[in-house]
């Protein structure tokens, strides 16, 4: 089970809500419609009243949430010599590229891609620019 709560096995706290705030109500009603067994469809619709930009980035980072967890279970069957290429079955190869430090599409063994990927995501996530955790205040573009 260590393993599996290992940061360098792509392992990640969960992010939270403030309790009080107006995100962590939307969270909550969230998680409740899901797992409430109710249509998908309408357990993703807006509630009214609320801001879209909030509902959605709720969704994003549960979303974050449940794929981090995931990964977490399969990351130590999943290693530089078990899976050398990441990929999406024998017709697909997911090459990294952040135009940083790979200026190009690179391939590389799928641990180390998702290790870029999550953290380039938790990057995104935490960009108050993009995902403000105050309500309200998303920056126009």
């Amino acid at each position: 089970l260590k393993q599996v709560f290992n940061k360098d096995k792509t392992f990640r706290p969960k992010r939270k809500f403030e309790p009080g705030t107006q995100r962590f109500e939307l969270h909550k009603r969230a998680q409740a419609s899901l797992n409430s067994g109710v249509d998908l469809k309408a357990a993703v619709q807006l509630p009214s009243g609320e801001d879209q930009n909030d509902w959605v980035a709720v969704h994003v980072v549960d979303f974050f949430n449940r794929i981090n967890l995931i990964y977490g279970t399969i990351c130590e069957f999943c290693t530089e010599r078990t899976c050398p290429v990441m990929s999406g079955g024998p017709k697909y190869e997911y090459r990294w590229q952040d135009d940083l430090k790979y200026k190009k599409p690179t391939a590389l063994p799928a641990p180390q891609y998702m290790n870029l990927l999550m953290d380039w995501i938790e990057v995104q996530i935490n960009n108050e620019d993009i995902f403000p955790t105050s309500v309200g205040k998303r920056k126009e573009e």
